[in-house]
């Protein structure tokens, strides 16, 4: 709740919010977004080419397709950091709404990047059906 989240914030104080900020969010939270999505972007690419339907497309559209698919789960969590860093970095001027939109976002990069993990699964699960019927396999 928005009263947990003060209470927290209030708990850390300034010292405790910048030990957060330097070790979580200025190392780990900058470099893992843009790896998970290098990592979707590729497993969409490798996963779908296996596919005849998908190897027909032109090379630019299937990359384009799956840069759709991650970018918006990518600036989402982005957008989360920072929202989440400005809370930590000034806790005084956080209220009930900064709180509120920070977990708005934490729930909509979650709910995006279920996007791209479930085609990946879905192209993943037609090549397996397609091996079983006897389809060609590149």
């Amino acid at each position: 709740t928005p009263d947990e989240g003060m209470a927290w914030l209030t708990a850390l104080g300034r010292r405790g919010g910048e030990i957060i900020l330097v070790w979580h969010y200025l190392t780990f939270d900058l470099l893992f977004p843009a790896l998970l999505s290098l990592t979707l972007l590729s497993l969409l690419l490798v996963t779908g080419r296996r596919l005849a339907k998908f190897r027909t497309m032109a090379a630019p559209a299937q990359s384009l397709l799956a840069l759709v698919l991650v970018l918006p789960y990518t600036l989402a969590d982005y957008a989360q950091n920072l929202a989440v860093a400005r809370l930590l970095s000034d806790f005084q001027s956080a209220n009930p709404d900064s709180l509120a939109f920070a977990s708005a976002l934490t729930v909509t990069k979650f709910a995006l990047l279920a996007i791209p993990v479930s085609v990946i699964a879905v192209f993943y699960l037609a090549d397996q059906r397609q091996a079983g019927q006897g389809g060609e396999q590149p």
